[in-house]
């Protein structure tokens, strides 16, 4: 999907060619807030299941937290602009379902950073209004924004975000994306309008369509598949969500300061999973409406693994950064079995699962990989097995994109992807 700019070509025409550092898209249950105030705004999209659901996404500006240990960068890292203890500039994506005029007007200058999850059953029938609220800290730009989901094959030119093909949002106006969802599988949401620039500056989000199977069939139980597999090899227990993404702050900072960058120095500071890098990883789900919720308030969505002994685990990987990662777990081996939504199957129905301790996710790919918590209880680590993606600002210590998986026969049910303790502020079983 992404690839640093060349002076001699349009964002838009370095997207299309995607090269080696490009990056690209792959998209349940709705969402809504418990109530239509600020206060209960969720981090993350779910509500009961239904053949036609809605939700509301804004797009806007704001500020975000990476880690404060890291070394100094000045002017670039922190921004002298960003208030209180926030550093770095960014555009995002709020979930703004069921809020009412003014409580949504009042999203503006508060951007996400990575954008709400979204999940949905298949054949679910989806309505998604994106409302442009502007920028607060750039009034001289006139972006418009758009809903592309990479990968998903179901989408007609109209409502596929791409502006060449389809409609941008201008500022101050809003527009209804349709979609009756198929074709189970893990995928990701961004802005298509500029996209070099609003990709790395946080417009990317998870969206993952859930599979019929779920509901059973003549040979299969109700549960939770990862794919129509037929067989019941993609069950698992939890489920966690992951959005790898990078940030260079120097392109933060520029964009904040009215400055050009040019994209064919990318030079990535920080890497991140879910808008976060380590340390932050392991912090708890945060609530991005609460005063109360610290320097993470913008970055909600936790990264932390926890799972009882035994339990398989699900983990969706989607990958908006312009290099590969190799995410890597000591002493846990990892089973791909799905890439870009394809489940690894032959047509004649052959599986084709790749069992391996090093999972490689290129830009713009998604996989889709299951691992059995070990019996013993402990702390595990996953990890970019690159050492240059293992530091936050190229500062000591370790950094970037790991997180622990926590094993533990205390470990909650889980109840909705990337819960740990029921801790997402609002109620999951609300109606849309």
């Amino acid at each position: 999907m992404m690839l640093p700019k060349n002076t001699s070509l349009s964002r838009r025409a370095l997207l299309a060619g995607a090269g080696a550092m490009g990056m690209a898209v792959v998209g349940g249950r709705l969402v809504a807030p418990a109530v239509a105030t600020p206060a209960a705004a969720p981090a993350t999209l779910a509500g009961p299941a239904g053949p036609a659901k809605k939700v509301h996404l804004v797009g806007t500006d704001g500020w975000a937290a990476m880690p404060g240990s890291a070394p100094k960068d000045p002017p670039f890292f922190p921004d002298p602009l960003a208030p209180g203890d926030l550093n770095t500039y960014i555009f995002g994506f709020r979930d703004a379902t069921g809020l009412d005029a003014a409580a949504t007007a009042a999203l503006r200058g508060h951007a996400q950073i990575s954008a709400p999850m979204m999940w949905f059953d298949e054949l679910d029938e989806i309505t998604i209004t994106l409302t442009n609220l502007g920028l607060v800290q750039r009034p001289d730009l006139f972006d418009g924004h758009t809903l592309h989901w990479h990968g998903f094959v179901n989408a007609i030119p109209l409502f596929d975000g791409v502006p060449e093909l389809s409609l941008s949002v201008p500022i101050g106006r809003d527009f209804d994306y349709f979609y009756k969802v198929r074709d189970a599988g893990t995928y990701m949401y961004h802005c298509h309008f500029e996209d070099v620039e609003h990709v790395q500056m946080g417009m990317t989000g998870m969206v993952f369509v859930r599979p019929a199977q779920n509901k059973g069939t003549g040979s299969l139980p109700p549960g939770r598949y990862a794919y129509n597999d037929g067989d019941g090899s993609t069950r698992y227990d939890r489920e966690y969500a992951f959005m790898m993404t990078e940030i260079w702050s120097a392109a933060h900072y520029r964009d904040a300061h009215i400055q050009v960058n040019d994209w064919t120095d990318f030079d990535p500071s920080f890497s991140c999973l879910n808008g976060r890098a380590w340390p932050d990883t392991v912090a708890d789900n945060g609530n991005p409406m609460s005063t109360a919720a610290g320097a993470l308030q913008y970055q909600p969505i936790t990264s932390r693994i926890q799972a009882r002994p035994g339990e398989r685990v699900l983990l969706r990987l989607s990958s908006l950064s312009y290099n590969d990662h190799s995410l890597t777990c000591d002493e846990i081996p990892l089973t791909v079995v799905a890439k870009d939504a394809s489940l690894l199957r032959g047509r004649d129905g052959t599986t084709n699962y790749q069992t391996t301790n090093t999972v490689t996710v290129g830009a713009g790919e998604s996989r889709d990989v299951l691992f059995t918590a070990p019996d013993r209880e402990g702390t595990y680590l996953l990890y970019d097995r690159d050492y240059n993606f293992l530091a936050n600002g190229g500062g000591a210590g370790y950094g970037g994109m790991m997180t622990q998986v926590v094993v533990s026969a205390a470990a909650p049910a889980q109840q909705y992807p990337n819960d740990l303790t029921h801790d997402f502020p609002y109620d999951v079983g609300s109606a849309v």
